[in-house]
């Protein structure tokens, strides 16, 4: 999100091992990503299109529906800012991030991908409707960017997927200039945008965890053992969380 003042200066339980609910076949996560990708170019769609509206209208709706720090009437904005830019500069900027870590967000579920864009939006948002200058104006979607940054590297973590947790490293590792945008005294944008955005996506991975729990061991099984054969004890079974590892560590060729 950017702000501009009146000057128009822009300024649970257990899970089955690292892979939650079991793992998925090749052909449920290609599915998965290509209704992300679909979700995401709808998106994008709305975005540009609202862009362009505001564009004819000489940014009539910046105005209307911009958030303004502490003005109770202005509260809603908080749901409608993050879809509005100042220009043209402003949308090519916040598309391209919009884009890859909104789908990276959305990939392993839309309705998921939903409520958290609703947290981001409702954190960033009120991040600057309590703490920023009272004289700025404020819109764009960069605070739910950071949103989505901060859901991307932590929910391989609470979800106990390697995959997501490996993705989650690589974005941490190229994206983490990103931070340095959300520290306080940050010149030219909102700090507090991206900050509270980035708490809430932080907050999204833990809150939006796969809670999913492993089926229940068959009657008189001893959880990790094999079935006792011919009165012999029992002899234990690989671990399914050990397992679901070596298994995901083979399909990336590292084992």
């Amino acid at each position: 999100m950017s702000v501009r003042d009146d000057g128009g200066t822009t300024v649970s339980g257990p899970t089955q091992g690292w892979d939650g609910a079991g793992r998925r076949t090749a052909e449920e996560m290609i599915a998965e990503a290509r209704r992300a990708l679909f979700v995401m170019f709808g998106f994008m769609a709305v975005v540009w299109a609202l862009q362009v509206v505001n564009w004819l209208g000489d940014y009539r709706l910046d105005a209307e529906f911009g958030l303004i720090p502490q003005d109770v009437s202005r509260l809603s904005a908080i749901l409608v800012a993050p879809f509005l830019h100042f220009g043209w500069d402003h949308i090519e900027a916040n598309s391209g991030p919009l884009f890859v870590f909104g789908f990276l967000a959305a990939y392993r579920g839309v309705v998921r991908f939903l409520w958290l864009t609703l947290l981001v939006a409702v954190t960033s948002g009120l991040a600057v409707w309590v703490f920023q200058d009272t004289h700025t104006l404020g819109v764009g979607a960069s605070g739910v960017i950071f949103g989505y940054f901060g859901y991307v590297v932590l929910r391989g973590l609470f979800d106990r997927r390697l995959i997501d947790t490996l993705i989650g490293l690589v974005m941490a590792a190229s994206f983490a200039y990103l931070v340095t945008v959300a520290v306080p005294g940050t010149p030219g944008v909102s700090w507090l945008a991206h900050l509270g955005g980035l708490v809430g996506g932080m907050a999204g991975a833990y809150l939006l965890r796969d809670r999913s729990r492993p089926a229940p061991a068959a009657a008189g099984e001893t959880p990790g053992a094999g079935p006792a054969v011919g009165g012999a004890p029992a002899v234990p079974a690989l671990d399914p969380g050990r397992a679901d590892l070596h298994k995901e560590l083979r399909d990336l060729g590292l084992l």
